[in-house]
């Protein structure tokens, strides 16, 4: 940002002293809240340009307030027909699964989540993009709270998103917390090797514009593809794992409605439900079918299921209608 296009006002921001100013300088007063994101490790983020939360405040026990940010525009979850893309609030409603968990409920950071249950659903109106970022305030409730010899071993939370008053999106997770001890145990020696990366589909067919951001690669059927799954990807993997995460997998579920759909401008995600069984690995292909459903009185409707190694790894069900400028 050059210096000549911002300025702060002069009435909300008081001279600095310098060092031997005059002593009846008046004290620095900053008369404007001042915002920060929240430590990116307690959201489970290294790039501190993936931090969607700005703070947090307990209501009761199990109740909280937290507030985010949405960025007009981002390097992946980039505007969809001029509304911000519905799968920031999914990964907001992510971010919120660790925050909390580590800050209210005690869990060390290190001790790992085993995603179970995750939905959402937006409202299109309330997501147009505007002339700053969106601002958003969230509450949060937290059920089927878990401990053992007060370790907190998992819970269901659910999430109202609100901007400027109004609801622009609801959703919820429920998760097991796992020990770093518990976790070498439950994963043994997967994770150190991958598949080779695949080619990806055309990405205007899966509502995509670069083919590094396209998780779907092609096996010769309309309806069926294999995860494409590059480590590589600054977003999708901010930081190395041992499997591949969960808002891949969303994605990869969107993107396979999109192509089911077949709209040329693409489709907004007005509601999300995902069941998911297992970790899907890095070191065997996973093949993702898509089957449209009835439509309901929300949008179009396509099931998306994921398989590997002969198993179902996870189905999510998705509610869409066209992206309309």
């Amino acid at each position: 940002m050059s210096t000549n296009t911002f300025h702060p006002a002069e009435d909300t921001l008081r001279r600095v002293p310098a060092v031997g100013a005059p002593k009846s300088w008046p004290t620095v007063r900053p008369q404007v809240q001042l915002t920060t994101t929240v430590a990116k490790e307690l959201v489970h983020r290294a790039a501190l340009a993936e931090v969607l939360l700005t703070g947090q405040e307990r209501y009761d026990d199990d109740r909280f307030g937290v507030t985010a940010q949405w960025p007009r525009c981002h390097s992946f979850y980039a505007p969809v027909a001029g509304n911000h893309d519905p799968l920031l609030a999914a990964e907001t409603i992510r971010q919120i699964g660790f925050l909390l968990p580590h800050t209210q409920y005690g869990v060390p950071l290190g001790h790992h989540f085993l995603l179970r249950t995750f939905s959402f659903s937006v409202d299109p109106e309330h997501l147009r993009v505007g002339h700053a970022p969106a601002d958003l305030d969230i509450d949060v409730a937290f059920s089927d709270v878990r401990t053992r010899r007060d370790a907190h071993l998992g819970a269901r939370y659910d999430t109202v998103i609100r901007r400027a008053g109004e609801t622009v999106a609801t959703g919820g997770i429920s998760y097991t917390c796992i020990t770093p001890p518990a976790y070498r145990r439950l994963r043994g020696d997967r994770g150190h090797l991958q598949t080779p990366l695949t080619a990806p589909v055309p990405p205007q067919s899966v509502g995509r514009m670069s083919p590094t951001d396209v998780v779907l690669s092609p096996i010769g059927t309309d309806d069926r593809w294999q995860l494409r799954v590059d480590t590589r990807h600054p977003v999708l993997f901010d930081h190395p794992v041992d499997h591949v995460p969960g808002m891949l997998l969303i994605e990869a579920a969107r993107q396979a409605t999109t192509a089911v759909l077949g709209h040329s401008s693409g489709v907004i995600p007005v509601q999300v439900e995902s069941e998911h069984y297992r970790y899907v690995e890095l070191d065997a292909p996973c093949f993702i079918r898509a089957q449209r459903l009835p439509a309901d009185a929300r949008g179009e409707r396509v099931e998306v299921t994921g398989e590997q190694d002969g198993q179902e790894m996870f189905r999510t069900t998705i509610t869409a209608v066209p992206a309309t400028p």
